[in-house]
């Protein structure tokens, strides 16, 4: 038996003998995302390039849950480690079956390039919901917990996970390929490397992305402050560039003349596999001495070994037999329409909800995407089998008993419905049924055609990033028109990010980010109270743009809840149930570690919750300006019922960063906060409720 087959050896020491075995002009075009086979040595074909940000995408049904953003706002890493197990078996599934069809194309593999765990720093980023939100805190907690649902804890990984892009990268998309994004020690340190170090750290991540982007003049793929990062948080997997980025040390950032100099720089400085087709020019960079066989070995090494891990030099794994029909089954569906559910975040509730059907006779859903599937899906999605539009939700939910009017009322972001009409063609529809029902639905919003990745989006706005906080302006009247009717008004609004919808004369409002395939069926058992929403902003919700620093500068000064309370519409973690959940005490266990929290449920609506806990150094010079997260926990609650919460507070949490960039222990007084919400005066405001507040010496 050869080495490289032999189940006793280690994956390293396998990876090794196969890459050995192999030629130098076979070795080469295996650093590519579409690697060829070694018919010879037993190799097949494997293609790098896969997606599973919210289910597997891409490559045809696939469950589909609500997108990262939404994910996100569940508060909750168990619910996400689910979410990402079901991903990864159904990619194993997808793999297995179209292996044995001979089928190795793009999207078809098990090294999925997910989760980004980019920091959502400015609300106009368009690529901002493909993310865990704005905290650094929040974003490694999920992206631990979405990597260890992906590779499962076996001998083999259920699939590979990728934490991209490192690193700092948020915007703007249109410069991306010539941008140099200037971070400080302190900032990079502090917000935008903690989510890599954990999933690093904690979770083993398989793979790493670089950026597109310069950091402080260095290509990222290329980049030898991150890459000495990685080696010092002793990552142990494959670094890939991001798709065509080593074309742009060349063509846009001017690093490099040539593709050869281009990859024999990237692959020198551990970028050992290329998204895109660079490599190909690295039989004549080794050949012009820019780069050694050695270096081109050892990347074949780890690339190989990241096969091996994921079995597929096995004779059998339990995972081959994983069968096609558990892609999109029922359970699966379940889980992504409960994550819709907890995802959804009630930002205002004026009494009208939840809708009681006995005093309802009609009711008018108005708007772009009511019966919208592109507002269910976000960016990187899979085509769901049987998805639920609002429109549907909300009929299924209302039964026969109640009529459901339905106008489009305006175009997603033209100024017309249909091209021949006259500007505003769907308004006087809109307003017709507005006057005829009892309540009004007024779904709003963007979807990933205006709000992506550039070249993904329709380039509405710039490249897929905002101009501002606001609708289109076909939007903005159609909510102008509807509300001044005066009925009874819930605005939900689908955004992957901060919006202002400019509805202060709606009764409610609910942010329903892209739920998923079964978004529709969540709203409208949220609408008519089956469901009490439990959402949580995990961004912050700006008034406007010109309260926003500059988009291109990436200082944390006066961004996200850490850094300012001026310019706020809703604050980050900021959401209302149904019922009025308070904290009643809290204390913290030295010895523990812990924060224990008794949170009660006084109002009327069993519910869940969201317990957090923000942490303020007061004796630190280096401390962020107010309160940062550094606990949550999921509860339910029955109406009347009390429930004792032990969250765990890591070291990290009682540290500074210094302006070196160096995590320090500094200061020994701490304020510590419980509640359902921030310690800030417009959370309580807006909750009607209180943190309770523990002082804590080291």
């Amino acid at each position: 038996m050869e080495k490289y087959l032999n189940p006793d050896l280690s994956f390293q020491e396998r990876a090794e003998d196969l890459a050995d075995k192999m030629t130098f002009e076979e070795q080469v075009p295996q650093l590519s995302y579409g690697a060829p086979a070694i018919d010879r040595l037993g190799v097949p074909a494997y293609n790098w390039w896969n997606e599973g940000l919210h289910g597997v995408a891409r490559s045809g049904t696939a469950t589909m849950f609500p997108q990262a953003i939404g994910l996100a706002a569940m508060f909750d890493d168990k619910l996400l480690n689910k979410v990402a197990k079901i991903i990864a078996t159904e990619a194993r599934a997808k793999y297995n079956a179209s292996a044995k069809k001979g089928d190795r194309d793009i999207y078809k593999g098990l090294t999925l390039w997910s989760p980004n765990i980019n920091i959502f720093r400015d609300p106009r980023w368009g690529r901002g919901h493909e993310t865990y939100g704005e905290d650094p805190y929040l974003t490694s907690r999920l992206g631990v917990s979405f990597v260890k649902g992906l590779q499962g804890d076996g001998k083999f990984m259920l699939a590979a996970g990728c934490a991209k892009h490192f690193a700092a990268h948020s915007g703007p998309e249109a410069l991306r390929h010539e941008f140099n994004t200037v971070a400080s020690k302190k900032d990079l340190a502090e917000t935008y490397l903690p989510a890599f170090e954990a999933l690093i750290k904690e979770a083993k991540v398989e793979g790493v992305m670089g950026a597109y982007t310069r950091l402080n003049g260095e290509p990222t793929c290329a980049s030898t402050f991150l890459m000495g990062k990685l080696k010092e948080w002793g990552f142990n997997g494959y670094f890939v560039s991001d798709c065509w980025a080593i074309r742009d040390f060349h063509e846009s950032h001017h690093i490099t003349k040539t593709p050869t100099e281009s990859a024999a720089m990237a692959i020198n400085a551990g970028c050992d596999l290329n998204c895109g087709n660079t490599y190909i020019h690295m039989l004549e960079a080794e050949k012009e001495g820019l780069v050694s066989k050695e270096t081109i070995r050892n990347a074949v090494v780890r690339l190989m070994r990241t096969r091996m891990r994921l079995g597929l030099f096995e004779e059998h794994t339990e995972f081959d037999d994983i069968p096609y029909d558990v892609v999109a089954c029922d359970a699966h569906r379940k889980v992504s329409k409960e994550c819709a559910e907890k995802s959804m975040v009630l930002l205002k509730n004026e009494g009208i909800l939840p809708l009681k059907k006995d005093n309802i006779k009609s009711i008018a859903v108005i708007g772009p995407n009511s019966d919208s599937i592109d507002a269910l899906r976000g960016n990187y999605y899979g085509t769901s089998e049987a998805p639920v539009t609002f429109l549907e939700g909300i009929r299924k939910e209302a039964g026969e008993g109640i009529r459901v009017y339905y106008a489009e009322g305006a175009s997603l972001s033209k100024d017309r419905i249909q091209p021949l009409a006259q500007a505003g063609d769907g308004l006087a529809e809109a307003q017709i049924l507005a006057e005829m029902a009892d309540v009004v639905v007024l779904c709003v919003g963007l979807d990933a055609t205006l709000e992506g990745e550039q070249g993904d989006t329709g380039n509405a706005f710039d490249s897929g990033d905002k101009r501002d906080l606001l609708l289109p302006e076909g939007q903005r009247a159609l909510i102008e028109k509807v509300l001044a009717v005066g009925k009874p008004t819930i605005v939900v609004l689908s955004a992957g990010s901060s919006i202002n919808p400019l509805c202060e004369k709606a009764q409610a409002l609910i942010q329903s980010w892209y739920p998923g395939e079964l978004g529709g069926e969540a709203l409208g058992e949220i609408l008519f109270g089956k469901v009490s929403p439990s959402g949580k902003l995990p961004v912050t919700f700006y008034d406007s743009i010109e309260g926003i620093p500059e988009f291109a500068d990436y200082s944390m000064k006066n961004r996200t809840y850490r850094y300012t309370r001026e310019n706020i519409l809703y604050p980050f973690g900021f959401g209302l149930t149904y019922s009025n959940v308070v904290a009643t005490d809290a204390v913290y266990d030295a010895s523990e570690e812990e924060v224990s929290v008794t949170v009660q449920n006084k109002g009327n609506v069993d519910t869940e919750d969201v317990v957090q806990i923000y942490i303020r150094n007061t004796s630190s010079s280096h401390a962020t300006p107010y309160p940062k997260l550094c606990g949550f926990a999921r509860v339910a609650l029955a109406v009347g019922s009390e429930e004792t919460i032990r969250i765990k507070i890591s070291d990290s949490a009682f540290t500074v960063v210094d302006d070196e960039g160096n995590v320090i222990s500094d200061g020994n007084t701490f304020d510590l906060f419980a509640g359902i919400s921030q310690p800030d005066p417009l959370s309580e405001k807006l909750t009607g409720s209180s943190c309770i507040h523990v002082s804590v010496v080291k």
